[in-house]
């Protein structure tokens, strides 16, 4: 009798990708949906770019000279595609994904031959049928003329989340066309997702462990999404929807724009224990006469009446901004407006730039461009005062009880850390055992950008109240 002998079967080696993500928390997102939707292609994630079959840069058009940039980095990638082919390590595909590959895309094609794929920020979810047509011929540049929902129907259900906490796209697009930014351009139309799909995704976020999810809009407070009832929903009813998702214990969104702040968005934050006292509100300039000219459709004292408004509904509201200083005809006087609006609200963290022209803005044509060494000394000086704020803040939370989020282990021993209601990064020593736990911590000490605490008895947890930094104002 004849014995059949059958070979084993050699599970094939897994293909690596690399995600170089520039920018915005809704990059970081859109990198991660990237991954979940060429994972049943065999792609697993690498963390040296050397090792990689496939590295897409997910790119942002926001900061400056961001094109050129990403146009330093395929260089680079050019080089390492060419020693990698000639070594016979097999061979290695490019993309280049994002905003400056919707703006750029057919630049970027001529510019740079190591590029096999462009692919806009609405149409990422054509990765796989991109990477099959590429393997025939290479050129192919998919932008972002297809509908929002077209992408979010389109991928995968489950996400490749590691950790507690999460970022979770609601919106997209802006409708406010400010005079200096390129999103409407980049990112087409506001449009929102529906309550059913976030909260889903959201379920399926918690049953993976995530503690914490931050909902991602560019103008996230003008979510609209159609609810239940075939009504379009607030972010605030969508906050309540989510809180009560069992496990999900913390709610937080970025980015929101003043002229979206509704009461009962305002409500929510007085009456939602899972949302979080933080909230990033840019403003951009203190000078109702640069705001005209950044057609931001709102004044300073609009803003300080909006933030006395949310701090009476949540007294230990802590505030983050954005500023531009530099915009172009701004003066001194202008200038002095910003510093004495930071000044009188408080900030307990702020991202601030140099205005820096992007092509196809009505700004980047504006006259009286400002000289980059009279920004550069704006710029320190705002810094040097939101720093101070920065500062004063992280102390004033000591002696205090938080809950604390632990997210992962720290650098010494069992040391792990978390993060405050605040967001603030909290230190503690002998808590590694906690990560995925809301646990009250004692902070010792604040410096420049984290808390330093201990572990309490459970069950003592202070309602964060002391007013951390107060709105003070028109007046």
């Amino acid at each position: 009798m004849t014995e059949t002998v059958v070979p084993p079967q050699v599970e094939p080696a897994p293909k690596r990708l690399f995600i170089k993500t520039y920018g915005c928390q809704m990059n970081v997102y859109d990198s991660e949906r990237m991954a979940d939707v060429l994972r049943p292609l065999g792609y697993a994630p690498t963390e040296t770019v050397e090792d990689a079959d496939f590295v897409i840069l997910n790119t942002c058009h926001i900061r400056e000279k961001a094109a050129e940039k990403v146009y330093s980095e395929l260089g680079k990638l050019r080089m390492l595609k060419e020693e990698k082919a000639q070594n016979g390590r097999g061979a290695m595909t490019i993309a280049v994904a994002g905003c400056v590959a919707q703006a750029e895309g057919e630049e970027i094609m001529k510019r740079q031959p190591a590029v096999d794929l462009v692919v806009g920020p609405q149409a990422y979810h054509q990765l796989p049928e991109l990477l099959t047509r590429t393997a025939r011929a290479r050129g192919e540049r998919i932008g972002a003329d297809f509908a929002p929902d077209d992408k979010f129907d389109a991928l995968p259900k489950t996400r490749g989340v590691d950790g507690v906490t999460a970022f979770l796209t609601v919106q997209e697009g802006c409708d406010k066309f400010c005079t200096f930014c390129v999103v409407p351009y980049t990112r087409g139309a506001e449009w929102s997702r529906p309550v059913a799909a976030v909260v889903a995704e959201a379920r399926e976020l918690a049953a993976r462990g995530v503690r914490e999810v931050t909902l991602l809009g560019q103008n996230v407070n003008a979510y609209d999404g159609v609810g239940a009832d075939g009504a379009p929903s607030s972010l605030a009813r969508l906050a309540f929807e989510l809180a009560a998702i069992p496990g999900l214990d913390r709610i937080r969104y970025t980015t929101s724009h003043p002229n979206d702040f509704t009461d009962d968005l305002i409500a929510a934050h007085r009456d939602l224990p899972q949302l979080m006292p933080y909230l990033h509100l840019p403003v951009q300039s203190g000078s109702d006469r640069i705001l005209r000219l950044m057609n931001r459709k709102h004044g300073r004292q609009k803003y300080f009446d909006l933030i006395d408004r949310i701090r009476e509904a949540r007294p230990d509201l802590a505030l983050s901004g954005d500023f531009i200083v530099g915009f172009p005809g701004e003066t001194d006087r202008d200038f002095d407006d910003t510093m004495d609006l930071v000044r009188r609200v408080g900030y307990a963290s702020a991202f601030s730039f140099m205005y820096s022209p992007r092509p196809g803005t009505p700004a980047a044509t504006m006259a009286a461009q400002v000289p980059d060494e009279v920004s550069r000394a704006r710029l320190h000086a705002l810094q040097a005062l939101l720093t101070e704020q920065q500062v004063a803040f992280n102390a004033s939370q000591a002696g205090r009880v938080l809950p604390v989020l632990f997210e992962r282990k720290g650098r010494h021993g069992r040391q792990a850390i978390g993060r405050s209601p605040y967001l603030q990064s909290v230190h503690v020593e002998d808590a590694d055992h906690l990560i995925g736990r809301v646990v009250p911590v004692r902070i010792l000490k604040g410096q420049q950008n984290s808390l330093t605490g201990e572990l309490i008895a459970e069950g003592h947890v202070s309602t964060p109240g002391a007013e951390p930094v107060r709105a003070r104002g028109a007046a």
